[in-house]
Formats: C-alpha cells, structure tokens, sequence
C-alpha cells in the first residue's frame, strides 16, 4: 500500500531503539524524511547510517534528552516545521505506591505526559496552518488496563490520553490527527529490563520469566518492533484522516476488554 507520505518529514522521539526506531524504520520505509531525536549520540549515529542506507532518505540526528527544556527547544529548532510527529520516551520505574514521593511522580509527568504536550503545543499550530498533520503518541496498554507496579506511568500517561481526547477533536477541522498507540509487550531494551527485574525478584530464569509471560497473552508471544512500527506508519499516512483521537491496542490480546 502507498502510505502517501513520501516526502514528507517526520520527528521520531526516542528513535533510536526499540518501539521508536520500529517506527522511524517505517516511515523511512514510505518515504519520509526524519529527524531523529535519542539521548544516545552514538546509538542514534548508527541508527540513523542504517536508515539512510537501507531507505535512502534525509535522516537529520537531534541528540538530546527531550524530557528536558534545553533539550526540546534544540531538537524542535532542528525538526522546523514537521508534518508528522512521533512522541516516545522510556517509561518510569517499577515500584510499589507506597515507595513513590512527590519529585518521583513529577520526573514521570516530565516524561510521559509533558513532554508530548510540549512538543505538540509547539508543533501543531504549523500543522493546522498547512492544513495537514499527524501525531502519534506512544502511550502503554496500561491506560487501558492500568498494570499495578507501574504506577507512576500509569498516572502520566492517563493524563496524556486526557489531553489528547480534547485536543485531537480541537486540531481535526484543520487535517490534523492526534492518536495513541498502546503497546503491549514487546521484544525491546524496556522488556528486557522488566523481565531481569522480575527474575531477580522470584528467582528464576530470564527465560522462565519470558515464557511466562509470553503465555498470558493470547499471541503467545512478544510483538516485535516493526509491526509497531508498521500501524504507526499507517496512523501517519493520508489513509488515516477519519481516523482521530483514538487508542490503539498492538499487545496480541492481552488486554481483556470489549472495547
């Protein structure tokens, strides 16, 4: 299918790795032009060479920690005025409530509800003004289902899904598109982490862990970085215009919900 977007550029946040550069590997696939934003400079100069080399396009490297003030304003002044928007970034800690203080609800606001409205905040109005515009938040499936030791993202994200059931209907008049995609479990650095933490904790096997939790989702299996990459890609296309203000499961059934 052509997703009708070639040429235009996109900012993948938190593009180097995992979910984000799942996505970024598929816009590039469809023609697009990225500006890809990492902490990581060396991470992200890698990713970025493979990119360029497998898809050919412009692939501009934004290395900065989006979560920050100084670091947003250095990768919006790279990106300019984008087309598309992609919004990542890790997601808090594990925990327990009870261990959870004031600053540490704060850092996870910063990262996983802020920063998405700052970038969108600066973003948007040139979108509207061009009259068309796309932005994919990825958010977590536990604004559906809220996973009780990730707490903290739980609350940060629930209030980005918030934000953007107003915003995405204030934006569509003009051809803009605001929607969430909501991850599961899938095969990346943040699975890894949470499945070692899990094993330290029980003690047992990294791969018990997996196979464990491989087993409470109907796919029986992790999802993988390019098919999320691939539905975002589809969300950023011009066959998704009708498409506004949604949440959009990839976790291979696990939520266990009608809608």
């Amino acid at each position: 299918m052509d997703l009708g977007i070639r040429g235009r550029r996109a900012l993948v946040c938190a593009g180097s790795k995992g979910l984000g550069r799942g996505c970024a590997e598929a816009l590039a696939a469809a023609g697009v032009d990225l500006v890809l934003n990492a902490r990581g400079a060396t991470a992200l100069a890698e990713t970025a060479a493979a990119i360029r080399s497998a898809h050919g396009v412009k692939v501009t490297e934004a290395a900065a920690d989006i979560t920050t003030e100084a670091g947003r304003a250095a990768v919006l002044e790279l990106a300019g005025g984008v087309d598309i928007l992609v919004t990542n970034a890790g997601g808090p800690p594990p925990g327990l409530w009870r261990d959870w203080a004031r600053d540490d609800f704060i850092r996870a606001l910063d990262a996983n509800m802020l920063t998405p409205i700052a970038l969108m905040t600066a973003l948007l109005p040139g979108m509207a003004d061009r009259g068309w515009g796309r932005v994919v938040n990825i958010t977590s499936q536990s604004v559906k289902a809220p996973i009780a030791e990730l707490g903290l993202s739980n609350a940060a994200r629930s209030g980005l899904t918030g934000y953007v059931a107003g915003t995405a209907r204030q934006v569509a008049p003009f051809g803009v598109t605001i929607n969430n995609l909501l991850p599961g479990i899938h095969a990346t650095d943040r699975a890894d982490a949470l499945d070692q933490g899990a094993a330290r904790a029980q003690g047992i096997s990294l791969e018990a862990v997996r196979a464990a939790r491989a087993a409470t989702i109907p796919a029986r299996r992790y999802g993988t970085a390019a098919e999320f990459g691939a539905m975002c890609a589809f969300l950023s296309s011009v066959h998704a215009g009708f498409i506004v203000g949604q949440n959009i499961l990839l976790d291979g059934g696990a939520t266990n919900a009608t809608f």
